[in-house]
């Protein structure tokens, strides 16, 4: 059946992420001096431990059940655990997030190829990004930064929907909104257990991107690791995005 649609993942699929996470202690920095300057008395070594130990946990409910919640989510429990008692949508803790949010993307930068390649897609096929990120809005300013919203007829984040991939929800979601079906819609990313197993489980083609330095879905974590599981082989493979338009010939 003739590929109608074609799903991408984001981070170091379409943009790439400078040095693996070397964002995440500038950007949780930048978090807690957000809240100092609003009057939240917390050493940041202190903040730190109870932040881990609060996403850690987060994750590890995630590993099993599938969902995302947002990143509004984690400050607030963090900061209940300090005695503070600020609602998940008090501007404190939205403001704390997108102070996260701002240090990310300093390390954030696009693909090369990616606009060339969005472009020639364009028009062809329907285009969407089904993302794994906590911060939805960081995706949307993202994609405003660098100039790709034009090119998507869907963008769904986790975050927003708190459902993250490998979830069959998050999938059949993309397909119910672009109004494809499974068989005429193929997968692109640089995650096997996200990308590959995930669209693959509901019937959609993956194509794997392989990256030579790619950050995962998941932040590393001392406490908590995903869970090990049998690879999927993709139905193709790809090492850079300008090979994706030959590639789709041949889905």
């Amino acid at each position: 059946m003739r590929v109608k649609a074609v799903l991408f993942d984001l981070f170091d699929t379409l943009l790439l992420i400078r040095d693996g996470e070397a964002f995440y202690m500038p950007s949780l920095k930048r978090l807690h001096e957000f809240l100092v300057n609003n009057g939240v008395n917390v050493d940041f070594e202190d903040f730190k431990r109870v932040y881990f130990e609060v996403r850690d946990k987060l994750y590890g409910e995630a590993s099993k059940n599938f969902e995302e919640p947002h990143f509004n989510v984690r400050i607030f429990h963090t900061l209940q655990r300090f005695g503070y008692k600020f609602e998940v949508s008090h501007p404190i803790v939205v403001g704390a997030t997108m102070a996260f949010a701002d240090e990310f993307m300093h390390f954030v930068c696009l693909d090369e190829d990616a606009p060339y390649v969005l472009q020639k897609l364009h028009g062809k096929y329907k285009l969407g990004i089904v993302s794994n990120f906590a911060i939805p809005e960081c995706v949307y300013n993202l994609l405003e930064k660098f100039d790709l919203k034009k090119f998507f007829d869907l963008v769904l984040v986790s975050g927003a929907i708190n459902k993250r991939k490998p979830s069959p929800q998050i999938f059949t979601k993309a397909l119910e909104s672009l109004n494809v079906s499974a068989s005429e819609t193929v997968f692109v990313g640089d995650t096997p257990r996200m990308d590959v197993a995930g669209p693959k489980a509901v019937g959609i083609k993956a194509i794997l991107i392989q990256r030579k330095h790619s950050a995962t879905d998941t932040p590393q974590s001392l406490t908590w690791k995903p869970k090990e599981e049998p690879p999927v082989k993709p139905d193709g493979i790809i090492r850079s995005l300008k090979e994706l338009p030959l590639i789709l010939k041949d889905c």
